[in-house]
């Protein structure tokens, strides 16, 4: 066996109703005065106001940041930097989607560690240290709140990313009740995400793919498989989404240490140009990257098949992967998703441009099992027209 490293959240907390506990984490783990980075529609939903009263009542001082917005821009990032700044933040909170918490994730690391975000795009480029950090997602689909990785849209439409063990929060806290009320789209967008995770995490060609990640993909998909369908259908079944919540999480941690590849390459600039949501992006690539991939992936995918669709088990095993890729096709579709890139408004002439944007997406492309060129991509994007 190859030698490995594996690094996760130092701490996890998962229990239903567990962020009524977060005055006495925050108290312990960041201090008397925090900054909580959130977005307007968790806002509106009424899902902060008890948050900050809980932590109020326990003599914390709160200044919300609520602007976050889905693929946030630096502008976003630098934003709040100077807000945690000028209200002299001991620690951060993030609470929400991805987006949300990647942006807490960068703000506690340029007011902890003084450093300039054009400085630690790339992977390892973080000297300093950061604010004490907690991480609560509302989602089941990013897994950010146990990855050390942080994405951020830079100019008009390119994503970048900061990697770096430093990222990784003080605590992740995983309350499936804040994810009762997630809309059946958003909710099989996020689930799917997750699977893409877990999927690429397992078949990456990362010199870090470690058994660790396998182990914890395998058990993602087995989660996320089973109760994906349940999550979207009957948005209030506490047990699945509570499921759902630590299938990413899982997710995350097989992808935060075994890197994703060239799916996430594809999606991002569809989120970037078009400004769809990463988990439509991703569902969008999926079947197509992975058909791409399967003349090198065939065995890694028959393994996997059964664990999402336990009746593939039956399925002749030289057989089982092209079958597991047409069915994860298929579930997109049954759970509501848009399956083809004209549905979100991409159209023939828009393919040469996705493909020049993918390409920048190097970090990510060389953990493909699958050598992906320019032309390859370009084929893949005229797939999902």
């Amino acid at each position: 066996m190859s030698g490995f490293v594996f690094n996760t959240s130092a701490s996890v907390i998962c229990e239903p109703g567990a962020v009524k506990k977060l005055d006495e984490l925050t108290l312990k783990t960041v201090g008397r005065r925090v900054l909580l980075i959130t977005d307007k529609g968790l806002v509106g939903a009424g899902l902060i106001a008890p948050v900050i009263a809980r932590l109020e009542a326990a003599g914390i001082d709160v200044a919300v940041f609520d602007e976050v917005v889905a693929d946030p821009p630096e502008a976003i990032v630098i934003k709040a930097a100077q807000t945690a700044k000028k209200q002299g933040a001991e620690g951060v909170i993030g609470l929400g989607g991805g987006s949300s918490l990647d942006v807490a994730k960068l703000v506690a690391l340029l007011v902890g560690g003084s450093e300039q975000l054009a400085d630690i795009y790339g992977v390892g480029m973080v000297k300093g240290k950061r604010l004490p950090l907690i991480l609560i997602p509302t989602t089941a689909g990013t897994g950010s709140e146990v990855t050390p990785i942080s994405i951020i849209t830079t100019g008009e439409a390119e994503k970048k990313g900061v990697v770096a063990p430093e990222l990784l929060p003080d605590v992740a806290v995983l309350d499936a009740e804040l994810t009762l009320g997630l809309p059946a789209h958003v909710t099989a967008a996020t689930g799917i995400d997750a699977m893409v995770h877990a999927i690429e995490a397992y078949t990456s060609t990362s010199a870090n793919n470690n058994p660790l990640s396998k182990v914890l993909a395998k058990e993602a998909l087995r989660l996320l498989g089973a109760n994906i369908e349940q999550a979207v259908n009957q948005p209030q079944d506490k047990d699945a989404r509570s499921n759902m919540l630590l299938g990413s999480m899982l997710a995350g941690q097989a992808f935060a240490n075994s890197p994703v590849a060239a799916v996430h390459a594809l999606a991002y600039p569809i989120g970037g140009i078009f400004h769809v949501p990463h988990g439509v992006s991703n569902a969008l690539v999926l079947p197509h990257v992975m058909r791409f991939n399967l003349p090198v992936c065939e065995q890694a995918y028959a393994e996997l098949a059964p664990l999402v669709f336990p009746e593939l088990s039956e399925v002749p095993a030289e057989k089982r992967a092209g079958v597991f890729i047409d069915r994860l096709a298929e579930l997109s579709k049954v759970l509501g998703l848009e399956t083809k890139l004209r549905e979100v408004g991409i159209a023939e002439e828009h393919v040469v441009k996705l493909a020049s944007e993918a390409m920048k997406q190097s970090r990510l492309l060389v953990n493909n099992p699958r050598e992906v060129s320019e032309d390859n991509a370009l084929q893949i994007y005229h797939q999902a027209l």
